[in-house]
């Protein structure tokens, strides 16, 4: 290590800033981010100055810098191109002994500027030692999905409760055990949930009890996407990563399934067409039963859970046993597979609505308002329709759709084998079977799917097996 990494308490402050360019107008936004009075010397301000122009901690100077000036500064930038003027601010600075820093000039820098991932007040700093900033910004985008912004608001709860732990243990490490409990139980959750005044009141309940280990369970609904593992949201990744025991179905991939949390529980309740490993009511009561045993359950499931899911019901069940839960949602099949099979559900020529539908109803019959799935300028997704596509594209035809009306079937969307057969509502029953189609899939109906030619960019594993487009 070569360099010092400090971090330095600019509030209040005077700063100044020489250039009125892109990279001058971030260092103004940085340091007023931190609190300090900044002024920017230049004869004239970019648009990049927009954001900050009104802001109170902000004067522009439209003249040179000057002694006077750098002499009360805690800090002084200099982002200007020319060599001159970057020499003379750096003799200001060295002159008043204020750390300069001059953009693009490591030889006339006292500091260098990190990239910064901003969770305040939890601030994480990286710095490459001028050796390479891309790279830097580089890590800090990897850092950005592992430490999610909610981790700023579990800060400030700790930082607002550390005056009445230390009162109610005086012991160091009495209280660093508290804290370790804490952050890896409910009232964390609570409070990354953005659930704040109950993160409260149960952290406030547990300083009075002296205890932070209350084993309280809770259950993770989390929408695992269409397959893709990049899908995933940050806040599904982090619930994935703590959980005890984790219930999945086939429609989670093996990618994603291989992102939860090593030692958990792995419990697999199937939810394969007219082949349940449990019944859903199966599922529902043992959510229950594992979050009253102190458990945190992860209920992970293919899609999006509040789209023909069965989440609601889930969730229903566990609100009567007041169980405490959480709803992660996912990227539904429809969206997911429309995008990686270059088909888009609306689109202003072709489709200025979309409707989501099922294929399977309740009892197992098909139930669909006819009159509003077949409109003009409408796209239709249907989930779960494979296995009754011929009763479908019969239906349609039958309530007046076109028989040469574009479809298409995206089997295994998202995934290295994805495919995807185009045709009509005549042919697509004759196509998915010549193909061997399987599931699971989306049916996508609609002139959108016209656009698949053009638009189609992902092609999986195999681009040629990948695109089976059959147009009728």
């Amino acid at each position: 290590m070569n360099v010092l990494p400090i971090y330095f308490d600019v509030r209040n402050k005077p700063v100044a800033v020489v250039g009125g360019g892109t990279v001058a107008a971030r260092k103004v936004e940085m340091a007023l981010r931190a609190g300090a009075r900044v002024t920017a010397f230049a004869e004239v301000l970019g648009e990049d100055f927009r954001g900050v122009k009104d802001h109170p901690g902000f004067r522009h100077e439209r003249r040179a810098i000057e002694a006077a000036d750098v002499a009360p500064c805690a800090l002084v930038y200099c982002a200007v191109e020319e060599q001159e003027t970057a020499d003379r601010v750096h003799a200001l600075a060295k002159a008043a002994r204020v750390p300069v820093n001059v953009a693009d000039n490591p030889g006339l820098c006292d500091f260098s500027m990190p990239s910064i991932l901003d969770r305040s007040p939890v601030v994480v700093a990286i710095g490459t030692e001028g050796a390479s900033p891309i790279l830097g910004r580089m890590l800090k985008a990897r850092l950005e999905a592992a430490i999610p912004a909610s981790y700023g608001r579990l800060a400030a709860l700790v930082r607002d409760f550390r005056g009445a732990l230390k009162d109610r243990v005086p012991d160091i490490g009495g209280r660093r055990r508290f804290w370790e409990r804490i952050m890896e139980g409910p009232v964390a959750e609570l409070a990354l949930a953005g659930r704040e005044a109950e993160a409260e009141a149960a952290l406030s309940a547990a300083i009075a009890a002296g205890d932070g280990d209350a084993q309280t369970g809770e259950v993770y609904l989390v929408g695992a996407g269409p397959g893709d593992p990049d899908l995933l949201t940050f806040r599904a990744l982090r619930l994935m990563q703590k959980c005890d025991v984790v219930l999945y179905d086939r429609l989670v991939s093996d990618g994603v399934l291989n992102l939860v949390r090593r030692d958990a529980e792995r419990i697999y309740v199937g939810k394969k067409r007219a082949d349940h490993a449990l019944p859903q009511e199966g599922i529902s009561e043992l959510l229950v039963t594992l979050a009253q045993q102190g458990k945190r359950v992860l209920r992970l499931k293919g899609g999006d859970p509040f789209i023909f899911g069965r989440g609601g019901e889930e969730i229903e069940r566990l609100a009567a046993h007041r169980v405490p839960f959480q709803v992660v949602p996912g990227i539904t099949a429809a969206a997911g597979c429309s995008a990686y099979s270059g088909i888009p559900l609306t689109h202003r020529d072709h489709a200025q609505s979309c409707l989501f539908v099922t294929g399977h109803g309740k009892d197992g019959d098909i139930d669909a308002d006819w009159k509003a799935l077949i409109q003009p300028h409408q796209t239709v997704a249907i989930y779960m329709g494979l296995a009754r596509l011929d009763r479908l594209t019969a239906s349609f035809i039958a309530h007046g759709a076109a028989p040469a009306t574009p479809a298409a079937i995206i089997e295994n969307g998202t995934r290295d084998n994805q495919r995807v057969v185009v045709g009509t509502i005549a042919s697509l029953v004759g196509d998915a079977q010549r193909e061997g189609l399987k599931g699971p899939t989306i049916i996508i109906i609609g002139s959108v799917v016209t656009l698949r030619d053009r638009l189609n960019w992902f092609a999986g594993a195999d681009p040629a097996a990948a695109d089976l487009n059959r147009t009728a």
